[in-house]
């Protein structure tokens, strides 16, 4: 594991791009940078990055290349008009996609003579650097440990294993509850604006309910783990009825149902698959196991 700040690449430079060469730049490292739209690297340098003129350019300038993308495709694009360029680096590639194009991914800069290091980056922009920033990383062991001083610079490296896809399936993961959460919380807003209730009126008690639900996560692993879901607290077929006085006063509301009609699904399922009596987990056991 190196402890001098190492030159490293960074090519995409949009809000994500720009806030790690910064984060970059004031651990000491040296930075140089490429993007398409060319404008867009001229605050970095402004602060100190190098800019570089073409990809094969900014390849050959560091062992490291860190890519922050709209998607793997765009890897593809622009990483294969200088292929030449790609033996014996290690692309760090923080963009989002699925965990197959990972893996995919792989295998495309293996036979280029590059080694991929995928990584998910769960924050915002502005949060990259700082003690909330965290990034899943999967692939070649060695290489995450040759390069995890430098890879901390950005937030927490978290290593998931050698199987290039477990980052992605992490990252992805996590934003599954992040993007549904964020969806529940403005359907339940649109539910009281219906109402006339204004949205600042109800949002301290969304946040109460965002900072509670963790409570409710305690034993679910375990019950996942074994199959087996006592019933004893809130059981399937109550948290369905639950579920679907919900799609009623979204109704009555008359805002769209799809997501409370989703989650209605899971625990008619689940109580026709004889989960009724059994604990709100044993969804899992119908979310698992697709229709």
């Amino acid at each position: 594991m190196s402890t001098t700040p190492e030159p490293v690449t960074v090519i995409g430079l949009g809000p994500m791009g720009q806030a790690m060469t910064r984060a970059l730049l004031t651990a000491g490292h040296p930075v140089t940078v490429w993007n398409r739209t060319a404008s867009r690297a001229d605050a970095v340098v402004a602060e100190g990055a190098t800019r570089a003129d073409t990809v094969a350019d900014a390849l050959a300038a560091t062992d490291v290349a860190v890519l922050s993308l709209t998607d793997y495709q765009a890897m593809y694009d622009i990483l294969g008009a200088a292929p030449d360029a790609l033996a014996g680096r290690l692309v760090v590639n923080l963009s989002s996609d699925t965990p197959r194009r990972s893996t995919e991914a792989a295998q495309w800069l293996a036979a280029r003579g590059a080694r991929l290091l995928v990584g998910g980056i769960m924050v915002s922009a502005e949060l990259v650097g700082t003690e909330q920033s965290y990034v899943f990383y999967s692939g070649p062991r060695d290489d995450f440990h040759t390069h995890e001083t430098t890879l901390s610079v950005l937030g927490r490296a978290d290593y998931r294993g050698a199987d290039h896809a477990l980052a992605q399936l992490y990252y992805q993961a996590q934003l599954d509850i992040f993007l549904t959460s964020l969806a529940a919380y403005l359907h339940a807003t649109a539910m009281l604006r219906a109402a006339g209730v204004p949205a600042p009126v109800f949002a301290p008690y969304a946040r109460e309910m965002f900072d509670m639900t963790s409570y409710f996560l305690d034993g679910v692993p375990e019950e996942i783990e074994r199959g087996e879901y006592p019933g004893d607290a809130a059981t399937a077929t109550m948290m369905g009825a639950t579920a679907e006085h919900i799609v009623g006063a979204s109704e009555d509301a008359g805002v769209d149902t799809t997501l409370p009609r989703a989650v209605l699904s899971y625990y008619r399922r689940a109580i026709e698959a004889g989960h009724g009596a059994h604990g709100w987990p044993s969804l899992y056991e119908v979310i698992s196991r697709p229709a």
